[in-house]
């Protein structure tokens, strides 16, 4: 068991100590002590900065300002926990801070795989020293969650519009005190979708108070409008709004005097001669020296919705999003350019990635595939492991896409590698317990350990077609003597992975054919650990996951 690159337990509890003594927030602790990326950093350290400013699966950003402080959540959909809250100080270095929902409801429905369901855009918002956050569920409604401090403790998930359908809301608290709320409709629920609807809410926000008015309808010009975000200014009501789709649409804006119209409607940044597919959905900032800002998503498949950072500027009372380089009114997005200006410079900081399993607590960057049973996973921070205990795949999975108990993380970069080590400790009564290392998409691969009746072997996993309930197949690659294995997986550029292990730490063996990554269910393809079993007695097997390392590409 190594220690490298990680704080002691003791060592965090002090400084984190001496941070409230000095009056730092916790987001501001994360970003000064976390970890940078060594496989992908957005700010080239020379006053410029590179896109994406988080080149990782956040889809569906909505971010805001307060003070000194910016805060971003995105859609997480069925992982758990959900609705990651992230944090800057310059809208380009950013860490994980906490999240806000720890399990989903209805929590027996999300005890199971739920794929591409859960939490789709949710919108961030702070009003009168609260923060808020609105989610949808497309096949419940929409909830709100609030919470004093963004890195503490969120409220239960209240069901403020129940309904089919209804996704992407957006508060707006208006200078006579009202307050709106703005959504789109997913057409696989509802039946309708391109349309944007505004209803009242009560004063306290959380109850809808009539049926709404569609105050905009695009199936003309612009199709599949979705995930508005409200604003006011100058005495216009704004609606910022993709269309066109997730990988090929444009941001349009719509503004009116009134707040149920007539929108007037212009498209502010499409993709032009850019590489920067489909450049939409996000949320507008600003600075406290006066710029403006504009964060959004690009799909890049396999790799997910990365987050992408555009300088904004007001035109005739219309926000030009990205560069106007033909001064059309229309933006296009930016590869590289010069960082907001803030007031100040702040250090470089990455969302987490490498685990040591030092601490009591799992890396804010893992999530499960489904609610977590409190027997799935111990934290020995004394030995510096994660312990994974094999659990009964359901009755009805018909593969690992249907498996809950699966520790997952986003890919951070287009080339990387994953690495860890792992020490197999099979139940001797049980036989075909497994646990390795895994891609997890609408097809999956994976290394691992399984037991026998004839002792460890290692395994090669894969299964083309996971999503529509294709049977795995498995290669043996050798007999085991020992229990520790380094598994390593190598992504290249177009999400090509390939598996290798050693048994020393040093010599890797390729295992298996390259893989082709595969997204999941409106989210990139996933990487991660699992044990499992596939019978049922009064105790498991487990493995111990000393640590989990995210590097650079050997040469």
């Amino acid at each position: 068991m190594k220690r490298t690159g990680s704080l002691c337990s003791r060592c965090i509890v002090i400084i984190s100590f001496l941070g409230l003594l000095a009056g730092h927030t916790l987001a501001q602790e994360n970003a000064q002590y976390h970890p940078v990326s060594k496989v992908w950093v957005s700010d080239l350290g020379n006053g410029k900065y590179r896109n994406p400013v988080i080149n990782a699966d956040y889809s569906d950003p909505d971010a805001i300002r307060v003070g000194d402080d910016y805060y971003m959540i995105s859609s997480s959909f069925d992982g758990v926990p959900g609705l990651p809250v992230l944090h800057s100080n310059d809208l380009v270095n950013w860490t994980i801070i906490s999240h806000a929902l720890t399990r989903q409801p209805p929590f027996d429905h999300f005890a199971l795989t739920q794929h591409g369901n859960g939490v789709w855009a949710p919108a961030f918002r702070y009003h009168n020293g609260e923060y808020y956050i609105y989610y949808p569920d497309p096949d419940y409604g929409i909830y709100l969650i609030k919470a004093t401090d963004p890195a503490g403790i969120w409220s239960k998930p209240l069901l403020v519009c129940p309904g089919k359908g209804l996704i992407d809301p957006c508060p707006l608290w208006d200078t006579d005190g009202r307050v709106y709320l703005a959504h789109a409709f997913a057409g696989s629920r509802a039946g309708i979708k391109s349309i944007i609807t505004i209803k009242e809410l009560n004063k306290a926000g959380n109850q809808v108070l009539d049926q709404g008015v569609i105050v905009y309808d695009g199936h003309e010009t612009d199709p599949t409008l979705e995930g508005p975000k409200f604003y006011k200014r100058n005495g216009y009501y704004y609606l910022f709004a993709p269309a066109g789709g997730v990988a090929t649409g444009w941001q349009i804006v719509l503004r009116s005097k009134t707040i149920y119209g007539p929108y007037q409607r212009k498209i502010v940044m499409h993709q032009g001669n850019t590489a920067t597919n489909g450049p939409h959905q996000g949320a507008w900032v600003d600075t406290k020296t006066g710029e403006d800002w504009f964060l959004h998503f690009q799909d890049k498949y396999a790799y997910g919705r990365v987050v992408h950072l555009q300088p904004m500027k007001w035109v005739n009372d219309w926000p030009v999003i990205g560069t106007d380089a033909d001064g059309d009114g229309t933006g296009e997005p930016v590869a590289v350019y010069r960082k907001p200006n803030v007031g100040k410079v702040y250090p470089i900081a990455t969302p987490a990635e490498s685990d040591e399993f030092n601490t009591i607590n799992l890396g804010r960057q893992w999530q499960w595939q489904a609610n977590p049973e409190g027997t799935w996973s111990f934290m020995n921070s004394a030995a510096g492991t994660l312990r994974l205990y094999t659990m009964k795949i359901p009755d009805s999975a018909r593969n690992y896409w249907d498996v809950p108990n699966i520790l997952l993380q986003k890919t951070p970069a287009d080339e990387f590698m994953a690495t860890t080590k792992i020490k197999f400790s099979p139940n001797p009564k049980l036989e075909n317990e497994r646990a390795g290392l895994i891609i997890m998409g609408q097809s999956y691969a994976a290394i691992a350990f399984k037991s026998s009746n004839k002792g460890l072997s290692l395994i090669h996993m894969f299964c083309k077609n996971a999503i529509k309930g294709k049977v795995e197949t498995e290669k043996e690659l050798l007999g085991l003597k020992q229990k520790e294995v380094y598994f390593r997986v190598k992504i290249t550029k177009g999400a090509i992975c390939q598996f290798s292990y050693s048994l020393d730490g040093k010599l890797y063996t390729d295992a298996g054919a390259p893989f082709q990554a595969e997204a999941g269910l409106w989210i990139g393809a996933k990487m991660g650990l699992f044990a499992t079993r596939s019978t049922q007695i009064n105790d498991s097997g487990f493995a111990d996951i000393d640590w989990f390392r995210v590097e650079p590409l050997q040469q």
